[in-house]
Formats: structure tokens, C-alpha cells, sequence
């Protein structure tokens, strides 16, 4: 699913997936540019998140965190695969006070 999403969005080489380590349990996934630790059971909220810090990540460990390019990809990925409106996802977001760049790119899609 990783590597069909990461070509649907344009891109290549798409990161590494992986098993997240069984001492992980508070944790449902990670994710870095060259790399996605997912558990057995992953969500697809989840899963398009993991992906989002994947895209707003660096392969040098430079990362957006919950920043307001990871919201836009973020955003971007849940109205192309889970079909939310990107109005009220925005309006959500707007609302709670956290800043979104709705039109972004992939950080290393531009450089």
C-alpha cells in the first residue's frame, strides 16, 4: 500500500516498511523520510499519517513534526484516500488553531 500511494503521489523511491518493535506498545507507528515502522493492525488514518511525515521529512532526519507542511500533505492524503471534504478538514483545523499549507509539496519533491 506504501509504495502505491507514495507512485500515486508522484514520487519515488518511497521509504522502507517495517515491523514496529514488539517493546513499542504505546506506540501505533513511526516514520522518517527513508522509513515507516508500522504495527500489525495500522489504521488507515494512521497509516496516511505515517506517510505524511515521510513526505514533510528529509533523508537526514530534518523534520516538519506536526508542522503546517506535514498538516497540508496530511490533509491532502486524507481527502485523496479516505474522500474527507478538504473544507471542513481545513475549517477543523482553522478552528483549533493549527496552521495548515493546503497546497504543499513533498519537501524533497521541490528541491
Amino acid at each position: 500500500m506504501v509504495d502505491v500511494i507514495w507512485a500515486d503521489m508522484g514520487l519515488r523511491y518511497p521509504p522502507i516498511v517495517e515491523p514496529l518493535p514488539a517493546q513499542a506498545t504505546a506506540t501505533m507507528a513511526t516514520a522518517t523520510r527513508l522509513s515507516l515502522q508500522l504495527g500489525a493492525q495500522t489504521p488507515s488514518w494512521c497509516l496516511l499519517h505515517e506517510l505524511a511525515h515521510a513526505m514533510s521529512g528529509t533523508y537526514d532526519g530534518q523534520s516538519d513534526g506536526h508542522g503546517p507542511i506535514f498538516m497540508g500533505l496530511y490533509v491532502q492524503l486524507l481527502v485523496r484516500y479516505l474522500r474527507l471534504e478538504k473544507a471542513q478538514l481545513l475549517r477543523s483545523l482553522d478552528n483549533a488553531g493549527i496552521s495548515v499549507l493546503p497546497e504543499v509539496s513533498p519537501v524533497f519533491a521541490d528541491a
